[in-house]
């Protein structure tokens, strides 16, 4: 796939657009002003292979915590600012990565005017975030009284009108909204319209198990066409789910090495071994490991090294028993009550290798 050009700009110390890798992003869910948790959080998002990560700034007890959190954070941090300059102003004050600010939504011109320029002096980054549950009314009546991604758009140029007016150009945009294929057409038409990195998502996606389907569906089709230079997964739950939603859909997408693959099988009439439940603790096994290996766990003997030859390491199920093979060739025959242990101890010393 052909990646659209962008300009590049920095978050921090992860470049963003142009010839940069696309990125993953998340967002704490703990109050931010509880400074311990937040941190524990980022850490935990970091383990997991995020590599930006957003808090919320509502007030000014959480502005105030951000200079403590980027001390222990080892992840670019960005602010996410609504209404209040002040609030933009004081997390820049305390070493801030990046804000998600829209300009048109900070007062006049004189707020924006002090937000760019220390945007300016810091070299820190702005995002524009339009979400089609928020747009601007005025805009919504111009446009039939509907969000349509004609208005998602035309709301986008309005905030960036008002930081390139300032000779602001560190800009990241997002066009967000639940439905897949609004947001599809939304990014489709701004990628026509600028060439500004885009951070891409489908928001308010749902639960793990909805909200996984419905981003990998908008995010997958974005990447596909080669539109998007930073990701998040939107979901209700755990962030941690999140990031590694993220990184399945890059490595789907041959965008990302990050990790292990899992291979497995769908099962059917041949298989002689429990293989589901092989290979959820297969799965939780490789959570805890960051190297880029490809693990099969296959249900048949006859036809499973073949199916996954190109696996690094994997398991082929018979009755009562298993072989264990390596790129597709086999190399040695497993009691089926010693298959987990025997490819677990394989797997720990495959990712000790360089």
């Amino acid at each position: 796939m052909q990646r659209r050009p962008t300009r590049k700009i920095y978050i921090g110390g992860v470049a963003v657009g142009g010839d940069a890798p696309v990125s993953v992003q998340s967002m704490t869910n703990t109050r931010t002003a509880d400074i311990p948790a937040t941190i524990s959080q980022i850490e935990r998002l970091a383990a997991a292979g995020c590599d930006i990560v957003r808090v919320a700034i509502p007030d000014m007890e959480a502005a105030a915590a951000i200079e403590v959190i980027k001390e222990n954070s080892r992840l670019p941090v960005v602010a996410d600012i609504h209404f209040d300059y002040r609030l933009a102003l004081a997390v820049m004050e305390r070493g801030v990565d990046a804000l998600r600010l829209n300009p048109g939504n900070i007062g006049d011109g004189e707020n924006v005017s002090k937000v760019v320029t220390q945007a300016k002096k810091r070299r820190i980054p702005i995002r524009i975030g339009v979400n089609a549950g928020s747009l601007d009314k005025r805009l919504l009546h111009l446009h039939g009284g509907k969000v349509t991604p004609e208005a998602m758009v035309a709301s986008a140029l309005e905030h960036i009108a008002l930081l390139e007016k300032h000779d602001f150009y560190d800009i990241k945009v997002s066009l967000k909204a639940h439905d897949v294929p609004l947001t599809l057409k939304a990014y489709r038409l701004m990628s026509e319209a600028v060439d500004y990195p885009l951070h891409i998502g489908i928001t308010e996606a749902g639960t793990v198990r909805s909200g996984i389907i419905k981003s990998a569906v908008g995010i997958g089709a974005l990447l596909a066409a080669g539109i998007g230079d930073t990701i998040r997964v939107s979901l209700t739950g755990d962030p941690v789910e999140e990031v590694r939603t993220a990184n399945e859909i890059l490595k789907s997408l041959n965008l990302r090495q990050y990790g292990p693959t899992l291979v497995s099988c769908p099962t059917c009439g041949r298989t002689g071994i429990n293989l589901v439940d092989l290979a959820h603790q297969v799965e939780d096994k490789l959570a805890t490991i960051q190297k880029p290996i490809t693990v099969a766990v296959m249900g048949c003997v006859v036809n499973g090294p073949g199916e996954a030859r190109e696996a690094d390491i994997g398991i082929a199920g018979g009755k009562g028993q298993g072989v264990l093979f390596r790129k597709g060739k086999i190399i040695r025959t497993v009691p089926e009550d010693q298959l987990l242990s025997e490819l677990i101890k394989e797997i720990e010393q495959l990712a000790k290798e360089d």
